[in-house]
């Protein structure tokens, strides 16, 4: 394909008939260099009465498509600003239009042709003053976030904290219907359940979620900005003394290092995906990874399927997450109120979910019947999967209950076995895991414990 020349003119309405800017005048200019260095096949593109103030031209948006289909050698205007009056629009079209596809610009008034040395030099010149703008648009923008936040209002940018919505029109937060759940959550931690579980009963993305809640002074009605927290405008959802008692037990839990030179988990730990055992093998100078028997070929009585792609686990990471969510499940039987009150009721919540999910889907069902349509069947059925979850959850919670009941008599020691871990042996340990699981199914890196209780 033969390439052609591109002469750009642009003339705005306030200057359009000054001298030496016409669209006459700069077809002329542009004429005579074309004479001058024998370029004979050339096209015009012209915006009449067009601001340089941005790209958002007819002719400009024609040329720039024209280039990136490669119809285009070289860009020629009379005059720099007739390109573009904003330095950042002129350096991405010379950076991110013209020369990637090869295209030469040239400038006859400024001498500026991308052909030659100084030319390209120029441009790594308005390149660094384009990034020093930008840096200066960044650092006025955080000044300004600044000087909202001292005044108690919502910073802006970033995601909104579950619980909360953005009013706008104030620059403050507002809870919102997730609210009651960040305070159940913060109840139910304290209590004694991990992250991961909450995060299967709560609409979050995952136990890290649950983490940023736990932790965001956000929910104590203060705004955390570049290192600084102040007094906020919005409404509290955690009063003081519940978010330091969770800061507490989470610096508690923290501290209790699961992981020991000896294999803890050997013999409980199964295959999620083709159902084979699992061990642990060490991985480079310090790491300990497990993995499927079915990937190891020496041992081929203990492979179930030879194409298992299972993904290998870090061992500290899968030890320390069946302590924990073993520590947690044990308090949990005989968490006490802490003298805050009676501790609210995991079944309770679930049931409020239940009932609305049912209500909810009654509607969904009631609709359908006036109008069948495909994309309500599919909502029909999203939802009832989640309450079949919700009654599964349902139905462990209230097993857990009836624990309760059965292993009075040894209440204290299941209540201290985290606070007991670090003084018992391999043995005792090993054999206290057993007593109380009686499977792992590690599938990739969700991690499903099946307890004996």
């Amino acid at each position: 394909m033969n390439k052609k020349t591109a002469l750009y003119i642009r003339v705005s309405t306030d200057a359009q008939f000054e001298e030496g800017y016409s669209v006459d005048a700069q077809k002329e200019k542009l004429r005579q260099f074309c004479a001058l260095k024998d370029i004979d096949d050339y096209e015009f593109y012209i915006d009449g009465g067009w601001s340089g103030s941005n790209i958002e031209r007819p002719e400009m948006k024609r040329m720039i498509e024209d280039i990136t289909h490669g119809k285009i050698s070289a860009v020629i205007v009379y005059k720099l600003d007739r390109l573009s009056r904003s330095q950042k629009d002129t350096v991405y079209l010379l950076e991110d239009v013209f020369i990637p596809n090869g295209c030469n610009f040239i400038s006859l008034n400024e001498n500026f042709d991308t052909t030659t040395p100084y030319g390209k030099a120029m441009i790594g010149i308005l390149s660094v003053f384009a990034q020093l703008e930008r840096e200066n648009i960044r650092e006025r923008t955080r000044m300004g976030m600044y000087e909202r936040v001292k005044e108690g209002l919502w910073p802006g940018g970033g995601k909104i904290p579950f619980g909360y919505d953005y009013d706008s029109a104030k620059n403050t937060l507002v809870p919102n219907e997730h609210a009651k759940e960040v305070r159940q959550i913060y109840e139910l931690y304290l209590q004694g359940y991990s992250t991961s579980r909450l995060a299967a009963m709560f609409p979050v993305s995952g136990d890290k979620q649950i983490s940023d809640i736990l932790s965001r002074v956000t929910y104590l009605g203060k705004i955390s900005f570049r290192g600084e927290i102040t007094d906020g405008k919005h409404k509290a959802l955690i009063d003081e003394k519940t978010w330091e008692r969770v800061r507490e037990e989470r610096l508690r839990r923290s501290k209790n290092s699961a992981f020991s030179s000896e294999y803890l988990l050997t013999g409980l730990i199964f295959c999620g995906k083709c159902g084979a055992r699992m061990r642990y093998q060490r991985w480079g100078k310090d790491s300990v990874k497990i993995y499927c028997y079915s990937q190891q070929t020496t041992k081929k009585s203990m492979i179930r399927d030879k194409d298992c792609d299972n993904a290998r686990a870090d061992a500290f990471e899968t030890e320390k997450t069946v302590l924990d969510d073993l520590f947690s499940r044990c308090e949990l039987i005989t968490a006490n109120d802490n003298g805050s009150g009676a501790p609210i009721s995991v079944i309770d919540v679930l049931r409020e979910k239940y009932a609305a999910l049912s209500s909810k889907l009654k509607k969904l069902y009631n609709l359908y019947a006036e109008a069948p349509d495909e994309l309500l069947l599919e909502t029909i059925a999203e939802n009832k999967k989640e309450l079949s979850r919700i009654s599964e959850s349902m139905d462990n919670e209230q097993k857990l209950e009836a624990l309760n009941e059965k292993a009075r008599e040894d209440r204290e020691s299941i209540k201290n076995l985290r606070g007991s871990w670090e003084h018992m042996t391999v043995k005792e340990k090993r054999r206290a895991l057993r007593l109380c699981i009686g499977r792992i199914e590690i599938t990739n890196s969700v991690i499903d414990i099946k307890y004996n209780f």
